[in-house]
């Protein structure tokens, strides 16, 4: 499993694929790409798209059943035994749980999206195991690829076993192919009449895979010449956990979510039918960035649910918990926790559901809004779990079990910081999040400026370029400084117009400052990370902030006016990070930084590492550890044959 039989792919041919899946237009606008181009594009967000009252009436009938279910459900018991019980599944099934999006004309509950995120907001504030089967199985899994790339025909023959709750998996990561897809080593190669291919490969941390009847696999499919070269070809399948050689090959366990169905999924010699290919030969990777674009969209809602069930928990503690002579929510020290966690709450809301909205109001590019929603998210709500945690104290470290077990409520902050970390890494880490938005940060720059700069550049390219960038410039750049609506004053936003005005103003700093990035550093840039992230957080606190606002602003029209408070204070505090980021935008310490990591890597400070005791590499694996790994795979065995 973790052998490795060819070369890994060079720096070049991993750009090579990565680039070439990308969406290279812009055929819709973006306010978030706006943003990053200087440009504060209020009338994209603003009037915040309505609540469709309609559709929550369709929804809450379902929404009733699975609140209702949830508050049977035994979590604690879930994290013990790493179990989620067959009765609850089906119980999820019989509610049409699996088939939340999928149209009414095939089985499904033909819900909105809003909806389904909403509802994923719901599962986990309650259970974190329940929320990787549901959204694993209908965001990245068949349901979400077949609804955009399928045919009519592959829609009518898996959409009714999905809607009845077939639970699905997405298959693309391996050993040495994760965010790099250009090490994909699983292959699908034509039979000799063409009408199947023959998957072969494993692949590793599939979600749902040790319980999934349908995957989609990416597997390369041979090379085809793309501009006078062989370009790799990545293609998605639509694959049946019951064809012969699929194999669980083992059940994966994690710190936290201790009964996601997350396994090595082998496929040895599995026969697909050409029909079985979703979109069509070498589109595997950018139908699965597309996916992601909405797909991204459930785990910012998810997130929010979370700093929700921790809002709570802190809210009560707080005043109930007296220390000094006080409740201890009245201490400044915890007071500005609690203000802070209300208002980040307020915001990732914010950004989830304006994110999810612009979506479905259609017309609009939503790659950088789903990116920046579950960066700023995850990020955001990890800080509020740490923080519920650091306040309920010893018994936040305390297991919701233990506590039971001495008479006290049984809080689980314990065990919702171990299934909460892994949402920084889901769907793309944080870093990864960071690459892509940069990328798309920069493009229109690169692709008018770009051969200017580039050091091996001809003079003709130079001079095509030049022509064809200085017209935008001209009118661009002068109006990074000066604003053309310098006039508004944003008094529609009342108490917020001043940090509307911020917005306005910081925006175009943004945009000029990652231009002078590109001048100053050139070709470089691209290499220069810590750069591009300070840039990526600006856009991103800007985004949040202006979520915050138009939000805050429809709320308070509909009698909510406590809004304005909270969407006050976390401009107040995204401002003072924001400026923080400009400060040292071009990092100070950033070279210092970087030789000191290549120093301690070439083993220059490993005296450090004196007077610890060796590792388990080192030392091999006890044998009760070896002896559960053996009975593990015994069960996971078991479960296949079941399957």
């Amino acid at each position: 499993m973790t052998e490795k039989s060819q070369a890994l792919a060079t720096e070049k041919e991993a750009r090579d694929v990565a680039e070439s899946a990308r969406e290279t237009e812009w055929e819709h606008p973006s306010f978030a790409r706006e943003l990053f181009l200087g440009r504060f594009r209020l009338d994209l967000i603003h009037p915040h798209p309505p609540n469709d009252t309609a559709e929550e009436a369709r929804a809450k009938p379902f929404m009733d059943k699975l609140k209702a279910f949830l508050d049977r459900v035994d979590s604690a018991e879930i994290d013990r035994t790493g179990e989620i019980p067959e009765s609850l599944v089906q119980e999820l099934r019989d509610m049409g749980a699996f088939g939340i999006k999928i149209p009414k004309e095939y089985g499904g509950l033909g819900l909105s999206q809003m909806s389904y995120i909403r509802a994923m907001e719901l599962v986990t504030s309650k259970d974190g195991s329940l929320v990787a089967l549901l959204s694993a199985s209908q965001s990245i899994g068949v349901p979400q690829p077949l609804k955009l790339f399928g045919t009519d025909d592959q829609k009518k023959k898996f959409f009714p076993r999905l809607a009845k709750g077939a639970i699905s998996a997405f298959a693309l990561t391996e050993v040495d192919a994760g965010s790099d897809p250009a090490n994909l080593r699983t292959t699908a190669t034509p039979t000799e009449d063409g009408q199947h291919f023959i998957i072969n490969g494993e692949k590793l941390w599939c979600t749902n895979g040790t319980r999934a009847e349908l995957f989609v696999v990416m597997a390369r499919t041979p090379d085809k010449p793309v501009q006078g070269k062989s370009g790799k070809q990545i293609t998605a399948f639509i694959v049946d956990a019951s064809m012969p050689g699929v194999e669980v090959a083992h059940r994966l366990r994690f710190m936290g979510l201790k009964a996601i169905e997350n396994g090595v999924i082998r496929f040895t010699n599995v026969k697909v039918p050409r029909e079985n290919i979703l979109w069509g030969e070498g589109k595997g990777l950018k139908l699965a960035l597309i996916t992601l674009n909405t797909g991204r969209l459930t785990l910012p809602a998810g997130c929010a649910g979370a700093g929700k069930a921790m809002l709570r928990i802190v809210r009560k503690w707080a005043m109930e918990r007296v220390q000094w002579g006080q409740p201890i929510g009245k201490h400044e020290a915890v007071a500005q926790k609690i203000a802070r966690m209300a208002a980040n709450t307020f915001a990732m809301e914010a950004v989830a559901e304006l994110a999810t909205a612009l979506y479905e109001k259609g017309g609009y590019d939503i790659r950088l809004e789903a990116a920046i929603a579950k960066l700023y998210n995850s990020e955001a709500g990890w800080k509020i779990i740490d923080d519920t945690l650091q306040i309920r104290g010893g018994r936040g470290y305390e297991t919701a079990i233990s506590l039971a077990s001495r008479g006290e409520a049984p809080i689980a902050v314990e065990r919702a910081m171990r299934d909460y970390r892994i949402n920084l890494i889901f769907e793309g880490s944080s870093e990864i999040m960071r690459l892509f938005i940069a990328r798309e940060a920069v493009d229109h720059h690169f692709k008018l400026a770009f051969n200017i700069v580039k050091p091996d550049s001809t003079m003709r390219e130079r001079l095509a370029a030049m022509a064809k960038s200085t017209p935008f410039y001209l009118t661009w750049y002068p109006t990074r400084f000066i604003s053309t609506g310098r006039l508004k004053t944003f008094g529609e936003f009342g108490k917020l117009a001043t940090h509307m005005r911020y917005i306005e103003r910081t925006t175009r700093h943004l945009g000029r400052s990652i231009f002078h990035a590109m001048v100053r550093y050139g070709p470089k840039l691209e290499r220069k990370q810590a750069v591009l992230f300070r840039a990526v957080d600006i856009g991103a606190e800007l985004f949040a902030m202006s979520a915050s606002c138009v939000r805050a602003q429809m709320l308070a029209a509909t009698g909510q006016k406590e809004a304005i408070a909270l969407a006050d204070t976390f401009c107040r505090e995204a401002r003072l990070r924001i400026d923080d980021h400009f400060r040292n935008l071009f990092g100070p310490n950033d070279e210092n930084l970087y030789e000191l990591a290549m120093s301690v890597l070439k083993g220059e400070h490993s005296w450090l590492e004196h007077g610890i005791a060796a590792e388990n590499s080192e030392m091999g694996i006890d044998a009760p550890v070896a002896d559960t790994a053996r009975a593990e795979v015994s069960r996971t065995e078991e479960l296949a044959a079941l399957v």
